[in-house]
C-alpha cells in the first residue's frame, strides 16, 4: 500500500513539474511573440513596453525643452523673441512627430489609455504650434501641453 501510495504521489509531483515547465518556458520572453501569434488576433498589433518607454522618454525630453524655451526671457537681445519662437517651434515639431507615432493604431494599440488620450494631445500640439507661428507668437496653448504628460498620466495612475 504505502508503494502504491507513493507511486501515485510521485505521478502528481512529476505531472506539476512537467506543467510548471510548460508555463515557465511559455511565459519567458523569446517565446513571448509566438504566443501572441496565437492569443491575439492578427490585426492587433502589440507594442513591447521598452519601444513604448523609449519614445515616452523623448516625448518626455522635448517636453523638458520646451518648458526651457518658454521660461526663456523675451527681454534682452534683439533677437531673443525669434530664438525663443524658433525653440518652442522646434520642441513642439519634435513632440507631435513623437505622439502621432504613440497614437492607437501606430504604436498604442495595446495601451487603452493612450487610445482615449493620444489624439486630444496630438491636436493640443497642433493648436500650440499655429498659436506659436502667429506674428505675435502666443504661448498659453504651449503651456498647456508642457503640463500634457502630467495630467494624462495623473489619470491613468
Amino acid at each position: 500500500m504505502p508503494m502504491k501510495r507513493l507511486s501515485v504521489t510521485l505521478s502528481k509531483l512529476v505531472s506539476v513539474l512537467t506543467i510548471c515547465t510548460i508555463a515557465l518556458v511559455g511565459c519567458s520572453s523569446q517565446f513571448n511573440s509566438n504566443l501572441r501569434k496565437v492569443t491575439y488576433p492578427p490585426e492587433f498589433k502589440y507594442t513591447e513596453k521598452a519601444d513604448l518607454s523609449s519614445d515616452m522618454h523623448r516625448l518626455a525630453a522635448q517636453m523638458a525643452l520646451l518648458e526651457v524655451a518658454l521660461d526663456m526671457p523675451s527681454a534682452g537681445a534683439e533677437s531673443a523673441p525669434e530664438l525663443q519662437r524658433e525653440k518652442v517651434l522646434k520642441a513642439l515639431g519634435n513632440m507631435s512627430k513623437i505622439a502621432s507615432n504613440l497614437k492607437a493604431g501606430d504604436m498604442g494599440a495595446n495601451h487603452p489609455f493612450m487610445q482615449d488620450y493620444m489624439q486630444g494631445f496630438v491636436s493640443q500640439i497642433d493648436e500650440a504650434r499655429i498659436a506659436a507661428s502667429l506674428e505675435q507668437p502666443r504661448y498659453f496653448a504651449a503651456g498647456k501641453v508642457s503640463g500634457g504628460c502630467t495630467n494624462c498620466h495623473k489619470i491613468n495612475r
